[in-house]
């Protein structure tokens, strides 16, 4: 008998991501972003992100099902994503995913964003290994996870105490009149630039430090310091090359997470860092990340650019896992949380 056929459901911000999965196989994954709407105003606008999440759902929902070269009726579970993200936009992936569940009379996951994160790179490396650290780099969340097979079985080693290093990015972006998302473009002028360039603070690595937060990262002063940096060029008329400011800026922020993430394997004794979320596409982070462990014999997963950044595919194939592993469906009435544990994997409290 086949894998059963998930449909999954992802509004956690400005994407409206519809994806299909069979087992570990990904069948569709359709994507319908509000980006452009959000860009003049410098981020996303949650009222915005929600009323577009409702023009582009069902769309997407069929889009989704055409290129996987299935209907409708042919779904035997449905996931969404339950939290953490924008109230608003949860609320339209969730009252969909509850209608079409009760519809179709089958089983309902609502599943954690960041844990999805994670689950994607199945859908490309196959099975996770039995443990692995997970670094967990977005917009909003910039986290250390120690992950086991077990997909409801994740802890909590450490987070942003302040900026997550994706708001980091757009920030520093718009400081240099980059567009909107700022990730992307930095990225993109880094490459022309020396990362060595200008001596950009690395937060939280001082020893007082990583003895109180060894494993949580704090990329507020390091924006701070870069804005400051910009600013008395500027005030100064002195030539400024947006290159390196770029190349500087992103070698602190990717050097920090790298770093860390390998001293969490190390500490716990794993030998698989899996990488995940919209940063995770960053090309020198993924550079860095590799070069450091095979330095440090670590076995390095990171999915394909176009499943780091949010998309339905990673919340299909969390629920598939579920599905495979027998865990118990939500209830039709289960609550929307805008701030949900990573450690709540599949929601069941009503």
């Amino acid at each position: 008998m086949s894998d059963p056929l998930i449909l999954g459901i992802e509004t956690s911000c400005d994407e409206t991501g519809v994806g299909i999965v069979r087992g570990t196989t990904l069948l569709a994954d359709a994507v319908a972003s509000s980006v452009d709407e959000h860009a003049r105003f410098g981020g996303v606008v949650p009222e915005v992100a929600s009323r577009a999440h409702v023009e582009a759902m069902i769309p997407t929902i069929n889009r989704a099902c055409a290129e996987a070269g299935v209907g409708i009726h042919d779904i035997d579970a449905v996931a969404v994503t339950g939290g953490p993200g924008l109230a608003g936009a949860l609320l339209i992936g969730t009252a969909t995913a509850k209608a079409l569940a009760s519809a179709l009379d089958v089983p309902l996951y609502a599943v954690n964003h960041l844990a999805g994160h994670v689950v994607v790179d199945e859908l490309e490396h196959g099975p996770l290994p039995e443990t692995a650290v997970g670094l967990l780099v977005s917009g909003g969340h910039s986290s250390l996870l120690l992950v086991r097979d077990d997909a409801q079985d994740v802890t909590a080693l450490g987070a942003t105490i302040d900026d997550a290093a994706g708001e980091a990015f757009d920030k520093i972006a718009r400081i240099l009149d980059l567009p909107f998302p700022g990730g992307p473009w930095i990225d993109r002028a880094a490459r022309d630039g020396d990362p060595t360039a200008i001596a950009f603070p690395r937060g939280l690595t001082a020893a007082k430090d990583l003895a109180e937060h060894p494993y949580d990262f704090s990329f507020s002063g390091l924006k701070t310091a870069v804005a400051r940096w910009i600013a008395q060029q500027r005030s100064a008329g002195a030539a400024m090359s947006v290159p390196d400011v770029a190349a500087s800026f992103q070698e602190a922020v990717v050097d920090v997470l790298t770093r860390k993430a390998i001293q969490a394997c190390r500490d716990h004794g794993v030998e698989h860092l899996v990488i995940g979320g919209g940063v995770a596409a960053n090309s020198r982070l993924r550079a860095l990340a590799q070069e450091r462990c095979e330095q440090a014999d670590i076995v390095l997963r990171i999915p394909a650019p176009h499943l780091c950044t949010d998309n339905g595919a990673m919340i299909a194939a969390l629920g598939s896992k579920l599905v495979r592993q027998g865990a118990a469906p939500s209830p039709l009435d289960f609550p929307t949380l805008s701030v949900l544990r990573v450690s709540t994997v599949v929601m069941h409290e009503q």
